[in-house]
Protein backbone atom coordinates (compact mmCIF):
# COMPACT_ATOMS: atom_id res chain seq x y z
CA UNK A 1 0.00 0.00 0.00
CA UNK A 2 1.63 3.59 -1.31
CA UNK A 3 2.10 5.78 1.84
CA UNK A 4 1.53 9.55 1.38
CA UNK A 5 4.03 11.62 0.59
CA UNK A 6 4.61 14.68 3.29
CA UNK A 7 3.97 17.98 1.99
CA UNK A 8 1.94 20.88 2.90
CA UNK A 9 -1.53 19.73 1.45
CA UNK A 10 -1.00 16.97 3.55
CA UNK A 11 -0.18 18.33 6.43
CA UNK A 12 -2.46 20.93 6.19
CA UNK A 13 -5.22 18.19 5.98
CA UNK A 14 -4.11 16.39 8.67
CA UNK A 15 -4.30 19.68 10.65
CA UNK A 16 -7.81 19.83 9.26
CA UNK A 17 -8.97 16.55 10.80
CA UNK A 18 -7.65 16.87 14.37
CA UNK A 19 -9.66 20.22 14.40
CA UNK A 20 -12.48 18.75 13.21
CA UNK A 21 -12.15 15.68 15.44
CA UNK A 22 -12.87 17.96 18.22
CA UNK A 23 -14.98 20.23 16.78
CA UNK A 24 -17.11 17.22 16.47
CA UNK A 25 -16.41 15.79 20.51
CA UNK A 26 -17.65 19.31 21.45
CA UNK A 27 -20.78 19.13 19.98
CA UNK A 28 -21.37 15.43 21.70
CA UNK A 29 -20.63 17.34 24.84
CA UNK A 30 -22.98 20.28 25.28
CA UNK A 31 -22.70 19.94 29.01
CA UNK A 32 -19.16 21.38 29.31
CA UNK A 33 -20.30 24.20 27.02
CA UNK A 34 -23.06 24.73 28.79
CA UNK A 35 -20.89 24.92 32.80
CA UNK A 36 -18.55 26.55 31.63
CA UNK A 37 -21.10 29.32 30.15
CA UNK A 38 -22.61 29.03 33.38
CA UNK A 39 -19.35 29.98 35.22
CA UNK A 40 -18.76 33.15 33.14
CA UNK A 41 -22.82 33.97 33.36
CA UNK A 42 -21.93 33.83 37.62
CA UNK A 43 -19.24 35.97 37.54
CA UNK A 44 -20.80 38.43 35.26
CA UNK A 45 -24.06 38.95 36.76
CA UNK A 46 -23.87 37.48 40.32
CA UNK A 47 -20.63 39.06 41.44
CA UNK A 48 -21.10 41.95 39.02
CA UNK A 49 -24.51 43.00 40.99
CA UNK A 50 -23.25 42.75 43.84
CA UNK A 51 -20.06 44.77 43.51
CA UNK A 52 -21.72 47.24 41.05
CA UNK A 53 -23.30 49.40 44.58
CA UNK A 54 -19.79 49.59 46.21
CA UNK A 55 -18.06 50.72 43.19
CA UNK A 56 -20.48 52.55 42.18
CA UNK A 57 -20.29 54.99 45.65
CA UNK A 58 -16.38 55.28 45.25
CA UNK A 59 -16.31 55.73 41.58
CA UNK A 60 -19.05 58.52 40.60
CA UNK A 61 -21.54 55.85 39.40
CA UNK A 62 -19.23 53.29 37.50
CA UNK A 63 -20.82 50.27 36.25
CA UNK A 64 -18.66 47.44 37.87
CA UNK A 65 -20.32 45.16 35.13
CA UNK A 66 -19.66 47.06 32.13
CA UNK A 67 -16.06 47.02 33.87
CA UNK A 68 -16.20 43.43 34.16
CA UNK A 69 -17.42 42.25 31.17
CA UNK A 70 -14.26 41.75 28.90
CA UNK A 71 -12.35 40.40 32.07
CA UNK A 72 -14.89 37.63 31.83
CA UNK A 73 -14.96 37.54 28.50
CA UNK A 74 -11.10 36.83 28.74
CA UNK A 75 -11.01 34.53 31.70
CA UNK A 76 -13.64 32.67 30.89
CA UNK A 77 -12.73 30.40 28.15
CA UNK A 78 -9.30 29.39 29.91
CA UNK A 79 -10.72 26.78 30.74
CA UNK A 80 -12.54 25.62 27.59
CA UNK A 81 -8.74 25.95 26.27
CA UNK A 82 -7.11 24.12 28.22
CA UNK A 83 -9.83 21.14 28.12
CA UNK A 84 -9.07 20.86 24.26
CA UNK A 85 -5.54 20.11 25.57
CA UNK A 86 -6.70 17.77 28.64
CA UNK A 87 -8.25 15.95 25.92
CA UNK A 88 -5.29 14.42 24.03
CA UNK A 89 -4.22 12.53 27.67
CA UNK A 90 -7.31 10.91 27.06
CA UNK A 91 -6.54 10.06 23.31
CA UNK A 92 -3.31 8.83 24.94
CA UNK A 93 -4.96 6.34 27.42
CA UNK A 94 -7.13 5.15 25.21
CA UNK A 95 -4.40 4.47 22.27
CA UNK A 96 -5.98 6.72 19.84
CA UNK A 97 -2.60 9.23 20.04
CA UNK A 98 -0.43 6.85 19.05
CA UNK A 99 -2.33 6.13 16.37
CA UNK A 100 -1.92 9.77 15.10
CA UNK A 101 1.53 9.45 16.00
CA UNK A 102 2.71 6.58 13.48
CA UNK A 103 0.46 8.03 10.91
CA UNK A 104 1.93 10.08 8.06
CA UNK A 105 2.03 13.53 9.23
CA UNK A 106 4.33 15.53 11.45
CA UNK A 107 3.55 15.79 15.49
CA UNK A 108 3.41 19.55 15.01
CA UNK A 109 0.05 19.12 12.86
CA UNK A 110 -1.49 17.43 15.71
CA UNK A 111 -0.58 20.05 18.20
CA UNK A 112 -1.57 22.86 15.56
CA UNK A 113 -4.79 21.29 14.94
CA UNK A 114 -5.44 21.39 18.77
CA UNK A 115 -4.68 24.98 19.27
CA UNK A 116 -6.90 25.77 16.25
CA UNK A 117 -9.79 23.85 17.72
CA UNK A 118 -9.16 25.16 21.25
CA UNK A 119 -9.43 28.58 19.82
CA UNK A 120 -12.41 28.09 17.59
CA UNK A 121 -14.20 26.49 20.97
CA UNK A 122 -13.24 29.16 22.87
CA UNK A 123 -14.38 31.76 20.55
CA UNK A 124 -17.51 30.38 19.47
CA UNK A 125 -18.11 30.54 23.51
CA UNK A 126 -17.18 34.38 23.76
CA UNK A 127 -19.73 35.16 20.63
CA UNK A 128 -22.00 33.91 22.68
CA UNK A 129 -21.45 36.41 26.26
CA UNK A 130 -21.07 38.80 23.61
CA UNK A 131 -24.82 38.48 22.32
CA UNK A 132 -25.55 39.96 26.14
CA UNK A 133 -22.97 42.75 26.32
CA UNK A 134 -26.18 45.38 25.98
CA UNK A 135 -27.34 44.18 29.67
CA UNK A 136 -24.25 45.24 31.29
CA UNK A 137 -23.68 48.44 29.56
CA UNK A 138 -21.39 47.50 26.91
CA UNK A 139 -22.19 49.42 23.11
CA UNK A 140 -22.74 46.72 20.28
CA UNK A 141 -20.41 47.67 17.79
CA UNK A 142 -18.84 45.85 14.65
CA UNK A 143 -15.17 46.81 15.50
CA UNK A 144 -15.72 45.63 19.39
CA UNK A 145 -17.61 42.36 18.75
CA UNK A 146 -14.65 41.47 16.30
CA UNK A 147 -11.79 43.09 18.42
CA UNK A 148 -12.91 41.12 21.17
CA UNK A 149 -13.37 38.11 19.35
CA UNK A 150 -10.18 38.28 18.10
CA UNK A 151 -7.82 38.77 21.39
CA UNK A 152 -10.20 36.07 22.97
CA UNK A 153 -8.92 33.58 19.92
CA UNK A 154 -5.28 34.18 20.04
CA UNK A 155 -5.66 33.80 24.38
CA UNK A 156 -7.48 30.37 24.31
CA UNK A 157 -4.71 29.57 21.24
CA UNK A 158 -2.03 30.64 23.79
CA UNK A 159 -3.72 28.82 26.57
CA UNK A 160 -4.31 25.59 24.25
CA UNK A 161 -0.57 25.31 23.72
CA UNK A 162 -0.08 25.95 27.15
CA UNK A 163 -1.89 22.75 28.36
CA UNK A 164 -0.49 20.74 25.66
CA UNK A 165 2.96 21.62 26.90
CA UNK A 166 1.89 19.98 30.19
CA UNK A 167 0.07 17.35 28.45
CA UNK A 168 3.05 16.02 27.15
CA UNK A 169 4.46 14.57 29.84
CA UNK A 170 1.68 14.35 32.46
CA UNK A 171 0.06 10.69 32.05
CA UNK A 172 -3.09 11.30 33.81
CA UNK A 173 -5.96 13.26 33.57
CA UNK A 174 -6.07 13.59 37.14
CA UNK A 175 -2.83 14.28 37.71
CA UNK A 176 -3.57 17.39 34.52
CA UNK A 177 -6.27 18.21 36.16
CA UNK A 178 -4.15 19.01 39.16
CA UNK A 179 -1.84 21.49 37.48
CA UNK A 180 -4.74 23.30 35.69
CA UNK A 181 -6.14 24.12 38.56
CA UNK A 182 -3.41 24.89 40.35
CA UNK A 183 -2.09 27.04 37.29
CA UNK A 184 -5.15 28.67 36.05
CA UNK A 185 -6.51 29.99 39.59
CA UNK A 186 -3.60 32.38 40.26
CA UNK A 187 -3.31 33.43 36.06
CA UNK A 188 -6.94 34.57 36.80
CA UNK A 189 -7.02 36.46 39.62
CA UNK A 190 -3.55 38.15 39.44
CA UNK A 191 -4.62 39.16 35.52
CA UNK A 192 -7.06 42.12 37.17
CA UNK A 193 -9.88 40.42 35.70
CA UNK A 194 -12.21 41.18 38.48
CA UNK A 195 -10.53 44.10 39.52
CA UNK A 196 -8.94 47.13 38.74
CA UNK A 197 -4.96 47.18 38.34
CA UNK A 198 -3.74 51.01 39.35
CA UNK A 199 -2.80 52.63 42.24
CA UNK A 200 -5.53 51.19 44.64
CA UNK A 201 -4.08 47.82 44.36
CA UNK A 202 -0.50 46.80 46.35
CA UNK A 203 2.22 47.48 44.24
CA UNK A 204 3.67 43.75 44.51
CA UNK A 205 0.37 43.04 42.70
CA UNK A 206 1.13 45.57 39.67
CA UNK A 207 4.33 44.26 39.72
CA UNK A 208 3.33 40.44 39.61
CA UNK A 209 0.29 41.53 36.99
CA UNK A 210 3.20 42.46 34.49
CA UNK A 211 4.77 39.13 34.13
CA UNK A 212 1.24 37.39 33.67
CA UNK A 213 0.64 36.76 30.15
CA UNK A 214 -3.24 37.20 30.78
CA UNK A 215 -3.12 40.61 32.41
CA UNK A 216 -2.25 41.78 28.64
CA UNK A 217 -5.62 39.84 27.03
CA UNK A 218 -7.39 41.40 29.86
CA UNK A 219 -6.08 44.96 29.40
CA UNK A 220 -6.12 44.91 25.89
CA UNK A 221 -10.04 43.69 25.92
CA UNK A 222 -10.89 46.42 28.58
CA UNK A 223 -9.09 48.78 26.66
CA UNK A 224 -10.92 47.75 23.71
CA UNK A 225 -14.41 48.50 25.76
CA UNK A 226 -13.32 51.77 26.75
CA UNK A 227 -12.61 52.98 23.62
CA UNK A 228 -16.37 52.51 22.72
CA UNK A 229 -17.75 53.96 25.81
CA UNK A 230 -18.66 57.27 26.43
CA UNK A 231 -15.77 59.76 27.30
CA UNK A 232 -17.93 60.94 30.04
CA UNK A 233 -18.82 57.66 31.07
CA UNK A 234 -17.56 57.03 34.99
CA UNK A 235 -16.60 53.77 34.49
CA UNK A 236 -13.81 54.84 32.24
CA UNK A 237 -12.39 56.00 35.49
CA UNK A 238 -11.29 52.24 36.70
CA UNK A 239 -9.58 51.64 34.11
CA UNK A 240 -5.71 51.71 34.32
CA UNK A 241 -3.58 50.84 31.71
CA UNK A 242 -0.57 48.48 31.81
CA UNK A 243 2.90 50.49 32.11
CA UNK A 244 6.27 49.84 31.97
CA UNK A 245 8.81 51.61 33.87
CA UNK A 246 6.15 54.73 34.05
CA UNK A 247 5.43 54.21 29.82
CA UNK A 248 1.97 53.14 28.57
CA UNK A 249 1.81 50.21 27.24
CA UNK A 250 -0.45 50.32 24.27
CA UNK A 251 -3.29 48.21 23.41
CA UNK A 252 -1.82 46.53 19.96
CA UNK A 253 1.38 45.43 22.32
CA UNK A 254 -0.71 44.23 24.91
CA UNK A 255 -2.48 41.99 22.00
CA UNK A 256 1.46 41.16 20.30
CA UNK A 257 2.30 40.04 23.56
CA UNK A 258 -0.14 37.55 23.63
CA UNK A 259 0.54 36.41 20.16
CA UNK A 260 4.00 35.85 21.07
CA UNK A 261 3.25 34.25 24.20
CA UNK A 262 1.10 31.44 22.25
CA UNK A 263 3.38 31.56 19.87
CA UNK A 264 6.81 30.40 22.27
CA UNK A 265 4.18 27.64 23.77
CA UNK A 266 3.01 26.49 20.00
CA UNK A 267 6.88 26.05 19.71
CA UNK A 268 7.19 24.29 22.92
CA UNK A 269 4.89 21.96 22.38
CA UNK A 270 5.44 20.86 19.64
CA UNK A 271 8.97 20.12 20.22
CA UNK A 272 7.88 18.44 23.04
CA UNK A 273 5.65 16.36 21.12
CA UNK A 274 8.21 15.26 18.84
CA UNK A 275 10.68 14.03 21.06
CA UNK A 276 7.16 12.03 22.55
CA UNK A 277 7.16 10.39 19.15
Amino acid sequence: MAVPSHGLIHELRAIFIVWQRDMMRLWGDKARLVSTLLQAFLFLFVLGAGLSAAVRGGAGGANYKTFLFPGVIVTGILFTAVFSAISIVWDREFGFLREMLVAPISSSSIVVGKCLAGGTIATLQSVILIAFAGTVGVPYKAGLIFGLAGIVFATSFAMTAFGLVLAARVKSVQTLMAFVQMMLLPLTFLSGSLYPLGVATPEWLNIVARYNPLTYAVTASRELVVHYLPKDDPTVQLFFPLTWMGWRVPGWLDVLVVIAVGLVLLTTACAMFSRTE
